[in-house]
């Protein structure tokens, strides 16, 4: 091989290198999505039936992975394990997994964002996450 040969290609994979430590990744951005909930939302009648289909599940958040998502448990869960931030609620801690924006989105192994749940959950912490 020719010297030029061999350093044209030394320079190419310089280039590459550069190019290739010079990605990375700092920001996931994930795009809210569902309509926006404007009615008052419920948490026995529109969320905890959610919870149960898609949450509350063998291996889930059915107690052996908190918080604890079952029918009886999910508000008090929710709630006093500071998974909501009614000050902030965009920030709150379930709609962060929910939508993806805090690891994976939940729930795991499902269509995202079933039954608007993302959607739905923002609207009854933005409604003072009550127990109604």
């Amino acid at each position: 091989m020719s010297k030029k040969m061999i350093g044209t290609g030394l320079l190419i994979a310089a280039a590459f290198m550069l190019i290739m430590v010079g990605c990375s990744k700092t920001t996931t951005v994930v795009m809210d999505s569902g309509t926006a909930v404007t009615t008052t939302v419920q948490f026995t009648k529109d969320i905890v039936p959610i919870l149960a289909k898609n949450c509350a599940v063998t291996g889930c958040h059915n107690g052996s992975v908190k918080p604890n998502l079952t029918s009886a448990l999910a508000y008090n869960s929710l709630v006093s394990g500071g998974y909501t931030n009614t000050g902030n609620p965009p920030q709150s801690e379930v709609y962060l997994w929910l939508t993806g924006k805090k690891s994976a989105t939940m729930p795991l192994g499902a269509p995202n964002n079933p039954s608007n749940i993302n959607q739905l959950m923002l609207a009854w912490i933005k409604q003072g996450a009550k127990n109604n």
